[in-house]
C-alpha cells in the first residue's frame, strides 16, 4: 500500500510529465523588413509578396513582419540597420547605396538607359549579377534587383520645357552623389534628403520640388504640393532587396534559395505595379490638378549634360558606361 507522501509524489511526477509543453518541429523566426515609402506603391507590393514567399517557402518557419513609410528609419539609416545587425531586411532605391557599394553609382548616371526593357534586361543579365557579388563584403546580401522607376521633376514653381528652365531651382535630390553633381550641371540648387522628410520640406517650401518616378510620385501623394511636372525620364533609378548578412549567414542552404526565389517573385510584382502605375498615373495627376508636361526634347537636356558625362566617363570609365548603355 502506497504512502500519502509517496503518492503525492508519484502524482506530482506524473504532473510534471504531463504538463510538458510538446516541442514544435520547428521554431518560427520572426524577420524586420523596412521600406521608406507607403504599403499602397511600388514597394509595398513587393514587399508584401515577399513576406508571403518566404512563408511559404521555408513552411512557416520564417515569417517577416513589414514595416512601412520609413516606420524603421529613412533608406539609409536601414542599411546601416542592416550592416550592424539590427534590421533584417529593407527594399531601397539605390539612391543612399554608393555609400556602402560605390561600384553601384555607375547606374545612376543620367540617360544611360533606353527603356524599362533595356533597364531590366541589364540588370537581370550578367552586369546587374556582378554588382549584387559586391555587396556580402559590406555586410549586406543583395537577393535581387528591384526597380523605382524613370525620374521625373515636379516643382511648384513653373512648367520646366527645356533645360534653361531648371536654373535656379531648389530642388530635393536623393542623397546620390552622381545625381547631386547632373543636376548642379542643370543649374538646380540639388538639396539632399531622406524621402521621408520631402513632403513637408515640399509644403513649407522648404524646397522648389523633387524628381521620383511616377509610382512614387502618386502613392506619397506629391500632387497635394507640387503643380507642375514634366516628364523628364533623366535617370532610371534600380532598387534592391537587402538582407543583413549576420541573418543571411544562419540560414541553410535551402532557405537561402527560398528567400532568392521570394526575392524574385517580390520583383515580378513590383515591376508590374511600376507598369500599371506608368499607364494610369499620368492621367489621374492629371485629374488631380497637376500641369504636366508629357513631350520634351531630351536631346537638349542630355546636350547641357556634355560636360557632365565627360566627367562620368573618367571617373567610371567610358568602356563601362558604354557597356550597359549598349546592352541588349
Amino acid at each position: 500500500m502506497q504512502t500519502p507522501r509517496l503518492f503525492c509524489a508519484l502524482a506530482v511526477a506524473t504532473g510534471v510529465v504531463l504538463a510538458l509543453p510538446v516541442a514544435p518541429a520547428t521554431a518560427q523566426t520572426p524577420l524586420k523588413m523596412n521600406i521608406s515609402v507607403s504599403q499602397n506603391s511600388h514597394y509595398g507590393a513587393a514587399v508584401d509578396v515577399f513576406a508571403r514567399e518566404v512563408e511559404k517557402r521555408t513552411n512557416g518557419r520564417y515569417k517577416v513582419q513589414n514595416f512601412y513609410s520609413g516606420a524603421l528609419g529613412a533608406e539609409r539609416e536601414s542599411i546601416e540597420a542592416l550592416q550592424l545587425g539590427t534590421l533584417d531586411l529593407t527594399m531601397t532605391s539605390t539612391g543612399p547605396v554608393p555609400n556602402f557599394v560605390p561600384e553601384v553609382a555607375i547606374l545612376d548616371i543620367p540617360f544611360l538607359f533606353k527603356d524599362y526593357a533595356q533597364a531590366r534586361a541589364t540588370l537581370d543579365g550578367p552586369i546587374g549579377q556582378d554588382m549584387l557579388q559586391k555587396f556580402p563584403a559590406k555586410g549586406l546580401v543583395a537577393l535581387a534587383w528591384g526597380e523605382n522607376g524613370f525620374r521625373h521633376m515636379t516643382n511648384s514653381k513653373r512648367q520646366i520645357v527645356t533645360p534653361e528652365d531648371l536654373k535656379g531651382l531648389k530642388m530635393r535630390t536623393m542623397e546620390n552623389p552622381v545625381h547631386m553633381q547632373a543636376y548642379k550641371a542643370f543649374g538646380i540648387i540639388p538639396t539632399p534628403m531622406a524621402f521621408t522628410e520631402v513632403f513637408t520640406a515640399l509644403q513649407q517650401g522648404t524646397v522648389d520640388g523633387q524628381e521620383n518616378p511616377l509610382s512614387v510620385i502618386s502613392s506619397a501623394k506629391l500632387d497635394q504640393v507640387q503643380k507642375y511636372m514634366t516628364l523628364t525620364g533623366h535617370v532610371y533609378s534600380p532598387a534592391l532587396i537587402l538582407m543583413s548578412k549576420a541573418q543571411w549567414d544562419k540560414l541553410s542552404a535551402p532557405d537561402k534559395q527560398a528567400f532568392l526565389d521570394a526575392a524574385k517573385e517580390a520583383v515580378k510584382a513590383n515591376r508590374a505595379r511600376i507598369d500599371d502605375d506608368e499607364h494610369k498615373a499620368v492621367a489621374d495627376l492629371k485629374a488631380k490638378g497637376m500641369i504636366i508636361v508629357e513631350n520634351i526634347d531630351k536631346a537638349k537636356f542630355q546636350a547641357a549634360l556634355g560636360p557632365t558625362f565627360a566627367e562620368f566617363g573618367k571617373k567610371f570609365g567610358q568602356e563601362n558606361i558604354d557597356k550597359i548603355r549598349n546592352y541588349k
